[in-house]
């Protein structure tokens, strides 16, 4: 095995309690892709989410990383821009250039130009401290930091054997995890001065943004005829499904336990 797969899917593990499982379930080509493009988007996020870094700093790191995306990728310009910042971020951040040398040629443009279009949005939600006031204002920041990986992987199953999907109802796949992360990260948010909700939204909103773009996302698994890419999308989803209900139940989140019950479920169906 390249070491630099084995050591993408370690970081995996460590940094995604979502992702690691359905993209462990993934086929070796596709395996290697999208454990590439979620890494360089994880890179990205990590800044954002950054607990002590300034918004003005995450912004001009954030558009920095950007403009380096849109070209051949430079890693020692790169490095170079996080040096000051190299003891605050994670290596998931900081071997960026690495998840990008794991991605296929053929595929490496796709993933660039998402997490290029993702670091961006960052940026400008970041220097606005995410002072979302308006539905619009949520449709727009959820667009940036998930929608977008919806559309990217879109991109990826075309690329793969020409799955066709639609791009809205990928977007919306984003969206509605999205929401039922903030749900579920409402009060730690709240603790660092952040909040996610529309003006004059209470958390019934919410759930209910999570649940409307939920359900577009069932149609776009629907839409899909590749086994593997089903089950990829499907585990991600039925979670998120379980998640809200988990929530509104009043628990934190869902136990190990049942989130091995879900995958065991929905593998079972999509082999049928």
């Amino acid at each position: 095995m390249n070491p630099l797969h084995h050591e993408s899917m370690q970081m995996l593990k460590k940094t995604s309690r979502t992702f690691f499982i359905p993209i462990a379930c993934l086929t070796s080509t596709l395996k290697e892709t999208v454990a590439s493009a979620y890494l360089c988007m994880r890179a990205i996020d990590e800044i954002e989410d950054h607990e002590t870094l300034e918004n003005e700093t995450k912004s001009k790191l954030l558009l920095a990383i950007s403009q380096l995306l849109k070209k051949q990728f430079n890693e020692s310009a790169f490095q170079q821009l996080i040096e000051p910042y190299r003891d605050q971020l994670p290596d998931v951040t900081i071997r960026l250039g690495d998840w990008l040398k794991l991605c296929p040629k053929d595929a490496v443009e796709k993933v660039k130009s998402a997490a290029s279009e993702m670091a961006e949005g960052m940026a400008k939600w970041a220097k606005r401290n995410w002072n979302i006031k308006t539905k619009a204002d949520l449709d727009d920041y959820t667009y940036y930091v998930a929608g977008l990986v919806g559309c990217m992987l879109s991109d990826l199953w075309k690329w793969h054997d020409n799955t066709k999907t639609d791009r809205e109802l990928a977007i919306a796949f984003g969206r509605g995890l999205q929401a039922v992360n903030i749900l579920r990260n409402q009060k730690e948010d709240k603790e660092r001065g952040v909040s996610f909700m529309p003006e004059n939204w209470e958390r019934k909103d919410m759930f209910n943004y999570a649940e409307e773009n939920l359900n577009k996302a069932e149609q776009y698994v629907k839409s899909i005829r590749n086994k593997n890419i089903q089950l990829f999308c499907k585990i991600p989803l039925r979670l998120a499904h379980a998640t809200l209900q988990a929530l509104s139940k009043g628990k934190e989140k869902m136990s190990r336990d049942e989130v091995i019950t879900v995958v065991n479920e929905v593998r079972m169906e999509v082999e049928q």
